[in-house]
């Protein structure tokens, strides 16, 4: 080793200085993730109120309600947290303002193809996924959320990922953490006090997060980025392209991985509607995971990004290593948890037994693998910060084809049933977990990396 590289290992921060970094930045998205987590819960239990055909509705709308918060506040926010970070981090102001504006184009742009599929085309996607009488509790309910609250939704989170992409979670959090306080009170105001049912969920999604998306652009605008939000920007296909490169591709990956479960959903609609809204359940809890390793998440694109912009390769590969350790302890704690006491969890959420008893089933062989899952996520938000994400989408397809071909695998030609197709969802979330992981090394994290 070379006297320049000496000093250079010296002034590297220590696995400890890392981990109190990520904690800092963290800490408040962290807080927003609770409450994001608390809140959804609440929902799934005033869809359980509602009665078994509801819950099969709400589980048939599940994959694409979770698609469109991953995409936009983790997929396409990572994308934008990652570019800006980087402008920021080889210190150009003024091109993380052109970026904010670039991004919320995209925001719209996406918003829009949830408004047409879900909420102008409901009847005809579906009926695809939970059978007749699922969907026909979904339609409604779909038309309102998506109808009402993607616009919305898009707007709010890309503007937060605006703020952390500048280092300013705890800014961002504060909107956020409003909006997850009042959304399930408003939820169960609308379902049950007034009688709107399912379609009552979605009108408190919507109003919750136009409130949210109001203020969000009043705190960017303001400069409270630590740059100056300019409309009038000559439109650039370059900087479109540098949030594309990353959050296309994160898009990408959350398509796939509620692909994996809108496939489980329609497979296992042959068992009837009971199985559709007991796996509804299952994989409500399953997807929590991604709330409590997105705290770690957004902090580790921030951080690997402004590494990666100032060339500190080897920092960027600790700091990811020291986030994914991280979140698998949580992840793993919450899992195991769950699978020594499925019926308790399963209970807590679903009001009918049969789908109750179903749902813990479920949980009992993919609560283990929930670990898997928090580590591969944190190592999929370092990935957008390093601009590095071959491998996560390779762990991606990894979790669809375990998932769905392991199922019918397991399932239908060996005769294991439902516990067949739990046990391959489980195995791909693992597979998932492992392959993400394994991308970081100097080999594919590097200037000539992949």
């Amino acid at each position: 080793m070379s006297t320049s590289e000496a000093v250079s290992a010296a002034l590297r921060p220590s696995g400890g200085e890392l981990a109190r970094r990520i904690l800092a930045l963290a800490a408040p998205t962290t807080l927003v993730s609770v409450l994001q987590v608390a809140a959804l819960l609440i929902e799934t239990v005033i869809a359980a109120r509602l009665g078994r055909a509801a819950l099969a509705g709400w589980a048939v709308v599940l994959p694409f309600s979770l698609l469109l918060g991953q995409m936009s506040a983790g997929a396409m926010g990572g994308g934008v947290v990652s570019a800006i970070a980087r402008a920021l981090g080889a210190k150009k102001e003024e091109e993380a303002s052109q970026l904010a504006v670039h991004a919320l184009l995209i925001a719209l742009g996406f918003a829009a193809m949830f408004v047409l599929v879900l909420a102008v085309l409901p009847g005809v996607v579906l009926p695809l996924i939970g059978g007749p009488e699922a969907a026909a509790a979904a339609t409604p309910y779909a038309m309102v959320l998506f109808g009402l609250g993607a616009v919305p939704a898009w707007l709010a989170n890309t503007l937060a990922s605006v703020l952390r992409g500048a280092g300013k979670h705890a800014l961002a959090a504060r909107v956020l953490n409003f909006a997850w306080i009042f959304y399930p009170v408003l939820a169960f105001v609308f379902a049950e006090v007034l009688g709107f049912g399912l379609v009552g969920i979605g009108m408190g999604f919507a109003v919750v997060f136009w409130v949210a998306a109001f203020v969000m652009s009043r705190v960017v605008f303001s400069g409270a980025a630590g740059f100056r939000l300019d409309l009038r920007v000559t439109l650039r296909w370059p900087l479109f392209r540098r949030i594309l490169a990353v959050g296309a591709v994160a898009c990408c990956l959350a398509l796939v991985a509620n692909l994996a479960t809108i496939l489980v959903t329609a497979r296992l609609a042959s068992y009837g509607p009971v199985a559709v809204a007991a796996y509804g359940v299952s994989a409500r809890l399953e997807f929590m995971m991604i709330p409590l390793a997105f705290g770690v998440g957004s902090a580790l694109t921030a951080l690997v990004g402004r590494a990666v912009g100032q060339g500190d390769w080897e920092t960027a590969r600790r700091t990811a290593w020291v986030g994914g350790l991280m979140a698998l302890g949580v992840c793993s704690s919450v899992g195991i948890t769950v699978a020594l006491f499925p019926l308790t969890f399963a209970n807590l959420f679903a009001s009918d037994a049969e789908v109750a008893a179903i749902a813990a089933r479920a949980l009992a062989f993919i609560g283990p693998a929930f670990g898997g899952f928090g580590l591969g996520m944190a190592m999929y938000f370092a990935a957008m910060g390093a601009g590095r994400m071959g491998y996560p989408v390779a762990a991606g397809l990894s979790r669809l084809g375990i998932a769905v071909g392991g199922g019918w695998l397991l399932g239908d030609v060996l005769g294991f049933g439902m516990d067949g197709q739990f046990v391959a969802v489980a195995l791909g979330v693992t597979a998932y977990g492992v392959l993400a992981a394994v991308a970081v090394r100097p080999g594919v994290w590097g200037p000539k990396g992949a």
